[in-house]
């Protein structure tokens, strides 16, 4: 038993160090590349509107606020200023969504947003992301990359088409520090001794983003609600829970498989699902044990069934707000047809290690 657990983390290790390195390198490689334009045209932007401040800064080799999304696929979250004058407000009522109101009527005309506030005062997303889109379109028009870059029609969110081969969003959004949303408050579970006390501290003190991005309720459209309301977002947060141990060695491997084997028509699966089921095989092991290197087989194959599990069940749950379905709007076809994939992808995994070669 042991001899199989070896074998199946040494070719892991093998497969992490060759293809998910290589991997890595690519969209290190890509994300300069993006970052270039992206910001060519957010300075053109500032231009036009000095409220919208790029905020796409490099530190540490990594970008603030760059989500991959796929390697061809991206997201840039421009952070705004000045929230100040609105109360956030998340009462349960839209799952994965929050509002802004003004804290006090009188208080209207000091907001820098004065113009996109609605006549019930609150903050709409969507009226800030219409008037970002034509700034972003001009700004396309001017900028020096305007021949490699063009908008994404048919859609109300910003986004740049950039050689014809990569998609990238960009997302107007506020950072809220030491506050934790109403619909997240049951985190962490009283039962499970992860993640400790001090690292609660430190997620919690993280903070979330409140993002302007569609977000729709169960029938697929969008009612001025939810339109005015903005999409929370936990990237930093999530980021810090899976520190130590193999848990990103875990993520990398599971988005790694998920480029070359689950990128499925209809899109079922993205990584974002991945990072989601990491997090939940940290609470179902808690241990700092359970995530040494030599674990790192077990916790590929739990997550790896986890996942098998939530496509046939048609529901992933978001790790902080488990009423929010990350499968919602999915085709069932879809998610079937990936269940069915990964299954062939597990029991490989499983039954011959030495398949990670071919994989």
């Amino acid at each position: 038993m042991i001899a199989a657990q070896a074998k199946l983390v040494y070719h892991l290790n093998k497969y992490y160090n060759e293809k998910c390195q290589s991997r890595k390198a690519a969209i290190s490689k890509t994300i300069r590349e993006v970052c270039k334009v992206v910001s060519d045209v957010l300075k053109e932007v500032e231009v036009q509107e000095p409220r919208f401040i790029s905020s796409l800064n490099e530190m540490d080799n990594r970008f603030e606020g760059l989500e991959v999304i796929s390697p061809t696929e991206f997201e840039v979250v421009l952070y705004l200023n000045q929230m100040g004058v609105f109360n956030f407000v998340d009462d349960g009522s839209l799952p994965g969504c929050a509002v802004l109101k003004l804290s006090d009527g009188r208080k209207r005309s000091m907001s820098l947003w004065v113009e996109f506030i609605t006549a019930s005062g609150y903050l709409s997303a969507r009226k800030i992301r219409s008037r970002f889109q034509t700034l972003v379109a001009q700004a396309v028009d001017k900028c020096s990359y305007r021949d490699v870059v063009k908008m994404v029609a048919d859609t109300s969110e910003v986004k740049l088409r950039i050689r014809d081969r990569y998609v990238v969003q960009i997302t107007p959004a506020f950072k809220c520090t030491g506050i934790w949303p109403r619909s997240a408050a049951h985190w962490p579970m009283p039962h499970i001794p992860w993640p400790g006390p001090n690292r609660v501290a430190e997620v919690k003190a993280e903070g979330f983003n409140l993002l302007s991005k569609e977000c729709y309720s169960l029938n697929g459209k969008q009612s001025s609600a939810e339109s005015d309301a903005w999409v929370l977002q936990f990237a930093e947060a999530e980021n810090r829970l899976l520190l130590g141990g193999c848990r990103k060695k875990c993520l990398s491997l599971l988005k790694t498989l998920r480029d070359r084997h689950l990128e499925l028509p209809g899109q079922p699966l993205n990584n974002y699902h991945m990072k989601t089921l990491v997090s939940y095989e940290c609470e179902k092991h808690p241990r700092e044990s359970d995530w040494d290197e030599n674990c790192l087989g077990d916790r590929l194959n739990g997550i790896l069934l986890q996942l098998i599990s939530c496509l046939q069940c048609r529901r992933c749950p978001h790790y902080f707000l488990p009423n929010l379905d990350l499968f919602q709007g999915k085709p069932h076809s879809g998610l079937e047809n990936a269940a069915k994939q990964t299954w062939r992808l597990a029991r490989e995994i499983l039954t011959n290690p030495k398949s990670l070669e071919k994989l």
